[in-house]
């Protein structure tokens, strides 16, 4: 019924129209019969409101929508759909709950930008294959946080050869990731991240030579990671965090040199991590919590002077942690929680001006811990060496950081060292709650959400007192 009343709508504009194209009042340039009625028709499949083409009959000029753009042709004076936006910052909802991706796009020739996103979220919707066969002028296609989307990626969107982005996040789609993308040599982002891919990489992704971020999180995939990958050059991105992927990290990641972000974190990776990777000279985040490396800490670290996060927890690393950071004065997050960690805290961590969280707790570190006072304030609850062998603080230290956690781990003036009997508790909750990935900065999903306050609760009793003494003098007198 939708349809009939659209294709009525169209007879009617162009019947108004009386030529090949439909020109506005001014005179100025209008749009071809097709792809007018093109337009009308993609947007009817999506949008619950069946008066948009009686509301937008020249969406190019007078009656204009948020969430299309037109080009002007100057040599014939013809307007072009160039791009289709539908999201919750244009209409809510954005679309019906029948919302289905229409043919119709193929009478759109000069689109450049699909974006749906929250479309497709009741009827189940799959990626035709008729509809990548020839939107060569496509650069930009965006279909995120649709999970009624379902099904394959076809192999033909191959033939989308001018496209620079390909989000397709948050969505439903499964299989494997076609080989046949390695042939979207233009593509400069691939994002396929919160889906259920399965199967391994393809190795033709190393095709991808303009490729600056390569996202595939949060899928199954598996295998290990495809050579090609270390030819690709204009990396700055790489997230591969929350799959089944296995081996060693390879050493050809040291090629990448443009590489501001590598996350491979929760995934089979063993180790050693080569020291090759000390190449990534622009790394800014490195996060490669929970996998089992089993090796010692990498000493190429040091190297990594931009570096501004260090992610290393739930790894098996063992032995001591080496004095290597004296030269990562960008550091602002050091996560190392839950492995085999023995020996001093290196005091030079203290010195990092801009470290702001420093995770060390489930180790077995011991000795005294070496920070200045204004680094133990300054850092605040944001410092956890819970549950350690021997590791202490001096007591002067330790109330001086009443809000710290650090309350919890026993002072060097006691007679004897142990961790204290509520450490284990404790920790145990911290670990319950996720929190080890609230060390990542917002971008990753951080930010800690903890609301304790009990390191206050002292200050809070003696200001409370002071006020009830001013009451009293205030009625004295």
């Amino acid at each position: 019924m939708a349809s009939s009343s659209v294709s009525f709508v169209v007879v009617l504009i162009l019947v108004l129209c009386g030529g090949a194209a439909c020109y506005d009042n001014s005179g100025g340039g209008g749009m071809e019969e097709e792809e007018l009625f093109g337009l009308f028709e993609v947007m009817g499949s999506l949008l619950e409101d069946p008066t948009w083409a009686q509301m937008h009959p020249l969406p190019c000029t007078d009656t204009p929508w948020p969430g299309v753009e037109c080009g002007l042709m100057e040599e014939t004076d013809v307007f072009h759909v160039t791009k289709i936006h539908v999201g919750d910052d244009v209409v809510s909802p954005p679309c019906k709950a029948s919302a289905k991706i229409s043919d119709s796009l193929l009478k759109l020739p000069y689109l450049r930008t699909l974006s749906l996103i929250n479309c497709f979220t009741d009827s189940e919707v799959s990626l035709n294959k008729r509809l990548f066969q020839s939107l060569a002028s496509l650069e930009h296609l965006t279909l995120e946080s649709n999970p009624a989307l379902i099904g394959e990626i076809p192999s033909t969107i191959s033939n989308l050869s001018s496209l620079k982005t390909l989000c397709l996040s948050q969505n439903n789609l499964s299989g494997g990731i076609p080989k046949e993308i390695g042939n979207l040599v233009n593509l400069q982002q691939l994002v396929l991240s919160r889906n259920n891919l399965t199967g391994a990489i393809p190795g033709e992704i190393g095709g991808m030579e303009k490729l600056a971020i390569l996202d595939l999180s949060l899928n199954s995939l598996d295998n290990t990671l495809p050579s090609s990958i270390g030819g690709l050059e204009s990396l700055e991105k790489i997230d591969l965090s929350w799959n089944r992927l296995r081996g060693a990290p390879p050493p050809w990641l040291g090629n990448l040199t443009r590489l501001s972000l590598l996350d491979l974190s929760h995934n089979s990776f063993t180790g050693p991590i080569h020291e090759s990777l000390s190449g990534m000279q622009q790394l800014q985040y490195l996060i490669m919590e929970s996998n089992p490396l089993n090796s010692k800490f990498p000493s190429f670290a040091s190297s990594l002077t931009r570096l501004a996060v260090l992610s290393l927890s739930s790894c098996g690393l063992h032995g001591p942690i080496p004095s290597v950071f004296s030269n990562l004065t960008n550091l602002t997050a050091l996560s190392l929680d839950d492995n085999h960690l023995d020996g001093a805290v290196p005091a030079e961590i203290g010195s990092l001006r801009n470290l702001d969280t420093l995770n060390l707790s489930r180790n077995h570190l011991s000795g005294r811990l070496m920070f200045p006072p204004d680094f133990m304030n300054r850092i605040g609850q944001r410092l956890d060496i819970r549950e350690n062998d021997g590791l202490c603080a001096d007591l002067a230290v330790r109330m001086s950081n009443t809000s710290s956690r650090l309350l919890q781990n026993p002072s060097c003036d006691d007679a004897v060292i142990f961790a204290a009997p509520s450490n284990r508790t404790m920790a145990a909750d911290h670990r319950n709650s996720g929190s080890s990935v609230n060390l990542k900065p917002d971008l990753y999903g951080g930010g800690d959400d903890s609301s304790s306050d009990h390191g206050d609760f002292g200050s809070r009793i003696v200001i409370f007192v002071q006020l009830v003494l001013l009451f009293l003098l205030l009625q004295a007198s």
